[in-house]
C-alpha cells in the first residue's frame, strides 16, 4: 500500500548560484556527504545537485512534515541500489517518522525517480508499506 507521495521541481540555476555563492557552506548544510563525493566527481556538478535537493523536498512531502517536525536535509540521502536505482537512505528524524507512517507488520520501501530538463530538475518519491513474510522479518 502507499503510505506518502511527494514530487518536486527544482531550478537548476539557482542551485548553480548557491554553489557559487555559498559554496561548502550550502552543501554541507543540505547534503550528506556521499552525496557531495558523488555530485562533485561530475561534469554537470549543479543539474546532478539539484535532482537531489528535489528528491529531498519531495521525500519530505511524501513524509508529510516538509521540512519541519525534527526532519532535516541531511536525514534524508540519495543512494543508489547495486542496479543504479535510486532511493533514500532515511535516518534521524525523517526515518523517526517513516517508522510512525509505516503500520506493524509491514517494511517501508522509498521508490525515487530523478530526472532533469535544463533548467528544471525533477523528483518523485513514493513510500510503499509491503508487508512482512509470516515471521515479521524483513527479506534479507
Amino acid at each position: 500500500m502507499i503510505i506518502g507521495i511527494g514530487s518536486d521541481l527544482c531550478d537548476i540555476t539557482r542551485i548553480a548560484r548557491s554553489l557559487e555563492r555559498f559554496g561548502e557552506r550550502f552543501t554541507h548544510r543540505v547534503f550528506t556527504e556521499g552525496e557531495r563525493l558523488k555530485s562533485d566527481r561530475r561534469a554537470a556538478r549543479a543539474p546532478s545537485y539539484a535532482r537531489r535537493f528535489a528528491a529531498k523536498e519531495a521525500c519530505a512531502k511524501a513524509l508529510g512534515t516538509g521540512m519541519s517536525h525534527g526532519v532535516f536535509w541531511r536525514d534524508m540521502e540519495v543512494v543508489n541500489l547495486p542496479g543504479g536505482r535510486p532511493t533514500m537512505r532515511l535516518t534521524g528524524g525523517a526515518l523517526a517518522r517513516l517508522e510512525a507512517l509505516t503500520p506493524a507488520g509491514h517494511e517501508a520501501v522509498v521508490h525515487v525517480t530523478l530526472t532533469d530538463d535544463p533548467p528544471i530538475a525533477q523528483a518523485f518519491v513514493v513510500i510503499e508499506a509491503r508487508p512482512l513474510p509470516r515471521g515479521g522479518q524483513a527479506p534479507t
